[in-house]
């Protein structure tokens, strides 16, 4: 996701934004949207959609706003959504039993290929046509080119997981939905979403800032 400079981070993490809401215009036959109405669809500044944009050249032209199907074609190669991203879940809890029955269902360029437990109960079965293997068959996930995980384990045993999903999976990339802090070599890269700390930000804000609105 890098042009011939650096993205930011929080440019990268904007840009699926971003393709789902042309996705939504192209759909409904719009062809053309300006940085003012995306401004309003995604809730993000105007200055800040023109600056993201701006790091990939010229998508747009003054006065006349965006070619929607431009911005789809060129975002989809970006984030590499010509091919289905496949992906694992470890911990088949609560969470990760929501994460099987979601299974990204709006989006048909990431889908969880296999999930990973101790449960005896669970092994074997499968959770809206996912199987699930037992945690010590992980090496399945290098076996059929899965190299992102979901990791919805109890945080207690998050870095063990996650050494053995380095050393016998392979893998490159994990979503991190316990409060554990993962210890990971710089080539794999780790997205932590914790649930509870989100929860107390919002709550903090509307206490804070009880008039204001928008996302953070």
């Amino acid at each position: 996701m890098e042009s011939e400079q650096k993205i930011p981070h929080a440019t990268a993490k904007r840009l699926p934004l971003y393709y789902r809401f042309l996705q939504n215009l192209y759909s409904s036959g719009k062809l053309r949207v300006s940085s003012a109405e995306l401004s309003e669809a995604v809730k993000v500044d105007s200055a800040t959609i023109r600056r993201d944009f701006s790091y990939f050249g010229a998508l747009g032209k003054k006065g006349y706003g965006y070619n929607v199907e431009y911005l789809l074609r060129f975002f989809r190669e970006t984030l590499d959504q010509g091919e289905v991203t496949r992906v694992s879940l470890i911990g088949v809890g609560n969470l990760g039993t929501a994460f099987l029955n979601y299974n990204f269902i709006k989006n048909n360029n990431t889908k969880i290929e296999m999930a990973f437990d101790s449960n005896t109960e669970k092994i074997g079965t499968e959770i809206s046509g996912v199987p699930v293997y037992h945690i010590d068959e992980l090496s399945r996930m290098r076996e059929n080119d899965v190299s992102v995980a979901i990791l919805t384990v109890p945080a207690t045993v998050a870095q063990t997981v996650t050494d053995r999903l380095i050393e016998e999976a392979g893998i490159r990339g994990i979503l991190n939905f316990t409060p554990a802090r993962l210890n990971t070599p710089p080539h794999i890269r780790v997205h932590h979403i914790d649930l509870s700390v989100e929860l107390q930000a919002l709550v903090y804000f509307l206490k804070t800032y009880p008039m204001e609105g928008g996302d953070s």
